[in-house]
């Protein structure tokens, strides 16, 4: 996958393992669980299943009775409590705690610095050039996609394809189909509210645009999700409808798709259990966000519409005052300046900041998708497992569908958690422009607004000072 430049995914079972116990020794004593206990999982050299906390040790360890803050800070309370035994998943691979972040203080944890993971890239996208087509049949935008590569996988080094937003929709389906241990990240919704925003308006064109830009730039930088093929097909094929039949046997297909028969999950290790709480609380965060931006921008468009009203009474009033013609026509002037200075801030909220929230409570949805699917592999590979453990035959082999499974739950680990990472990433980058540029865009409010009062000041006092040598 791209020559070398995928270093965050583990599929074990793709991994030529040592040789393999064949066979369980069962114990000389009686009794059911005691006697013939299997000595080791013929799992690629992991750990004995004694050993592995799914699913026989989760019931003697107390790790619902744990809170989200000591989940996510390892020093307090219960977490260290219990022993150290605790912080490891069932391969045995140590877990990073503090990896998630605590909800409760989203903006303290935006490190303002750039993140840059440094890779060399040599796959460049842009989605620009919107353009509308009508037909007998239905009305429709385009985007022109275009591509600059240096990859071996690519026949030419440029592209140029148009591409509707339903083609958009297919590609983020096949990358889900085919790569279910990523996350995928959101398009822009597709319904729009009749009569609320018109679709073919020049300001949800473009702001669709940008997120469709944003949606192929974030699976281009990505280390697997740009080397699918159906991506290649997507951003080369001059017609979409040919490569279409393009399909790819997803590894975890089968595992996904696979019902455990009402099995319940004894419980996601601590790590994907904190990830799944940081994902509730980010959710509420944002909507609590999101729902005060758009009281806000709602005021200040009606405060707005009540400025442009009360600039023109000034002027009208001028035009009987001889005296005061020239300081009040000032502050109509100065009240039409800070409308504006106004109209421009509420447009910059609307297609600026309400996005990128809206675009990460999608993100927050994706993510909680690939979870889920973690689980039912995770659920798949408990019922397994407790079929060998309780099994009366302890001679013989361990099945290979369990092995296999084991590698499916550390494949959907190692990947979920690479993903994780470069989610937070994006977040820490998105989030630093997102709030600069809102203080930024407040700052030349406020500095437009105290430069048009201040214009004003110069006007009156030299009409006071004339006023006072007439006298």
């Amino acid at each position: 996958r791209g020559g070398g430049q995928l270093t965050d995914v583990c599929c074990l079972s793709e991994i030529k393992t040592p040789a393999r116990s064949s066979e369980i020794s069962s114990s000389s004593s009686s009794g059911a669980m005691s006697a013939g206990t299997p000595r080791s999982l013929a799992s690629s050299g992991q750990k004995n299943i004694q050993d592995i906390r799914h699913p026989l040790c989760a019931a003697e360890e107390s790790a619902s009775s744990r809170s989200a803050d000591a989940l996510i800070h390892p020093g307090s309370g219960a977490a260290t409590g219990g022993g150290e035994k605790d912080l490891s998943l069932p391969n045995g691979t140590p877990v990073d705690t503090s990896s998630p972040a605590s909800s409760s203080s989203l903006l303290n944890r935006l490190q303002l610095d750039d993140d840059l993971d440094g890779e060399t890239r040599d796959l460049f996208v842009t989605v620009d050039d919107p353009k509308k087509h009508v037909s007998t049949m239905e009305t429709y935008i385009t985007y022109r996609v275009c591509t600059k590569t240096t990859r071996t996988e690519f026949d030419l080094p440029e592209y140029s394809v148009r591409r509707r937003y339903q083609d958009f929709d297919w590609l983020r389906n096949k990358l889900e189909e085919s790569q279910p241990t990523h996350l995928i990240p959101p398009l822009p919704e597709k319904f729009v509210m009749k009569g609320v925003v018109d679709r073919f308006s020049e300001e949800f064109v473009d702001t669709r645009r940008k997120a469709l830009d944003k949606f192929l730039k974030r699976v281009a930088d990505h280390p697997v999700l740009s080397f699918n093929d159906h991506f290649n097909a997507f951003l080369s094929a001059k017609d979409l409808n040919k490569r279409q039949g393009l399909a790819l046997l997803t590894k975890m297909g089968e595992s996904v798709k696979y019902v455990t028969g009402g099995y319940k999950l004894r419980g996601r290790p601590i790590e994907f259990a904190a990830m799944g709480d940081y994902l509730d609380m980010f959710t509420q965060k944002l909507g609590t966000i999101d729902r005060i931006a758009q009281r806000i921008i709602k005021e200040q468009t009606e405060f707005l519409m009540e400025l442009r009203e009360y600039g023109p009474v000034y002027s009208s009033w001028s035009s009987f005052e001889e005296e005061l013609h020239d300081p009040l026509e000032g502050v109509s002037g100065c009240v039409s300046n800070c409308s504006s200075a106004l109209d421009e801030l509420t447009e910059d909220m609307s297609e600026e900041f309400l996005p990128v929230l809206r675009e990460y409570v999608l993100y927050i949805e994706s993510m909680k998708n690939v979870l889920k699917k973690r689980d039912q592999v995770q659920a798949e590979y408990e019922t397994k497992l407790e079929a060998v453990v309780f099994r009366e035959d302890k001679k013989t082999p361990v099945p290979t569908d369990v092995e296999k499974c084991q590698d499916r739950v550390e494949c959907f680990n190692a990947d979920l958690k690479a993903d994780w990472d470069r989610w937070q990433n994006n977040k820490r980058q998105d989030f630093r422009q997102l709030l600069t540029g809102m203080a930024d865009k407040n700052i030349q409010y406020y500095e437009k607004c105290l430069a048009a009062w201040e214009s004003l000041i110069p006007s009156l006092q030299d009409k006071q000072e004339a006023r006072g040598e007439t006298n």
